[in-house]
């Protein structure tokens, strides 16, 4: 884990991420209940079957249910909190993104972590917009469930 470093320190941020070359350490995991998959149906309108229908989900190409894609996206604040040590700032607002890939199921029960690489950082009129890449994989498995290239915003 780096140093903490102040939002508005620009040279920090970039020596930082010049010097990590890889990603950091796994963070803490969380499960991906059929409860949350349900609930996030019922929040998006998005009810296919490869994601409620247990029944026929087994029969189908995954062998059982999977999240959705912006389910396991959803997850990020929480996968990845701490992982980047910035300090000083009031708040903080996603900017956007600049890659998102899924590209392997997350099955239903199954747990996920998720793990950071600080990218670099431009100073805004509004703050610090921070660029990172994060990758989320099924626990067990080797090839990523999502990779995501995610902008934040840092405001004093």
């Amino acid at each position: 884990m780096m140093t903490e470093i102040q939002y508005d320190d620009i040279n920090a941020l970039n020596q930082a991420a010049a010097v990590s070359d890889d990603f950091g350490d796994f963070g803490p995991p969380i499960e991906v209940t059929q409860d949350m998959i349900n609930t996030f149906a019922g929040v998006t309108g998005d009810r296919q079957w490869i994601h409620v229908d247990l029944e026929l989900a087994t029969a189908g190409p995954f062998g059982g249910t999977i999240a959705h894609g912006f389910l396991t996206l959803s997850l990020l604040p929480r996968l990845v909190l701490g992982q980047l040590p910035i300090t000083g700032f009031r708040n903080v607002v996603n900017y956007g993104a600049d890659t998102l890939r899924f590209i392997a199921p997350v099955p239903a029960g199954s747990k996920v972590h998720a793990k950071l690489r600080l990218l670099k950082a431009v100073q805004k009129k509004t703050g610090t917009l921070v660029e990172t890449s994060v990758a989320v994989h099924v626990i067990g498995t080797e090839k990523p469930a999502l990779l995501y290239r995610m902008l934040t915003l840092y405001m004093g």
